[in-house]
């Protein structure tokens, strides 16, 4: 069976419908709330809520998510960061990651060059500052890229290290780094963290609550699969969830993975984190922009 089918045709059923006000002003819902923390992102609405920031959660509010994600939020203005920061807590959104460093040309954690690790905890330190301002507590971060000159079991050992040294700058306003391991095969060549046992290893050796795993459950699928028991195992040191289809990243339903039947793993496991929706619209504008929402509602019904 066509899942998208199956999921449009149980929407219209009345699931969603059900949800809605029907004295809602046109454009508006009052759907009830996600049973799971979904975090959208920027834009990923924006023919709906239009461009403006606030905008967006206010239509993220009113369609029933209760967490939000922003990449890049740490390059916004600090005035925009506290009016979110506002309009988050006034509306019941929970902020999810932002990224803490560039992922791209970031300082090598597996063999930093002389200067590079003291550049890095500079940035850490903007980073919890930002924190502060939007009310975060996770922040997402990539350890760089493997080398070819040194042996891997020191290259963990001066991850490990460098690490430490950004904990430091976390550990005592309670804010978290979420490691990300990111798949080699089709986005993250060479990078060095692309597997969940791997980062468990990595945190445990670190050993700081401000050192934890992001769990991409798009790029475990491309690098190893096994994505409830490799979760399970690894959970003490989960902190953070994402999703995206494959192939293609794209919303829930339009690839391999069965996201219904993960949603409900982690609903009955006590699973309390924000999931951040890190993917792309499989359709374009409205009609696209209501099928992710769509897509969401039918595997948040178990």
């Amino acid at each position: 069976m066509n899942r998208r089918h199956f999921t449009t045709a149980a929407l219209s059923a009345g699931a969603l419908a059900a949800a809605r006000s029907a004295g809602a002003e046109e454009g508006a819902s009052t759907a009830a709330k996600f049973r799971l923390k979904y975090a959208p992102h920027p834009g990923m609405f924006r023919h709906h809520a239009g461009d403006d920031y606030i905008d967006q959660l206010k239509f993220i509010a009113d369609e029933g998510f209760t967490a939000w994600e922003d990449n890049g939020m740490m390059g916004r203005p600090p005035e925009l960061q506290e009016k979110a920061a506002k309009a988050m807590a006034d509306l019941g959104i929970t902020m999810g990651v932002f990224v803490a460093h560039p992922i791209v040309n970031t300082a090598n954690f597996a063999a930093p060059k002389p200067g590079e690790v003291d550049a890095l905890l500079e940035k850490m330190k903007q980073a919890l500052e930002c924190a502060k301002r939007v009310n975060a507590t996770w922040m997402t971060v990539v350890p760089g890229n493997f080398t070819t000159n040194l042996e891997w079991d020191y290259q963990t050992a001066n991850v490990v290290d460098t690490l430490k040294r950004c904990s430091e700058v976390f550990e005592p306003d309670g804010k978290v780094m979420v490691l990300e391991p990111l798949n080699a095969w089709t986005n993250h060549p060479n990078c060095f963290l692309t597997k969940i046992p791997q980062a468990y290893q990595i945190c445990r050796a670190v050993g700081s609550p401000a050192c934890k795993i992001l769990d991409d459950f798009y790029h475990q699928q491309i690098t190893e699969g096994n994505l409830i028991p490799n979760f399970d195992k690894a959970r003490s040191e989960i902190a953070y969830v994402q999703v995206g289809d494959n192939p293609g990243r794209k919303e829930p339903t339009t690839g391999e993975v069965n996201y219904r039947n993960i949603f409900k793993h982690l609903h009955a496991t006590g699973w309390d984190g924000v999931v951040g929706m890190e993917h792309g619209n499989s359709q374009g504008g409205k009609e696209g922009e209501r099928a992710v929402i769509d897509a969401y509602r039918w595997c948040d019904g178990f």
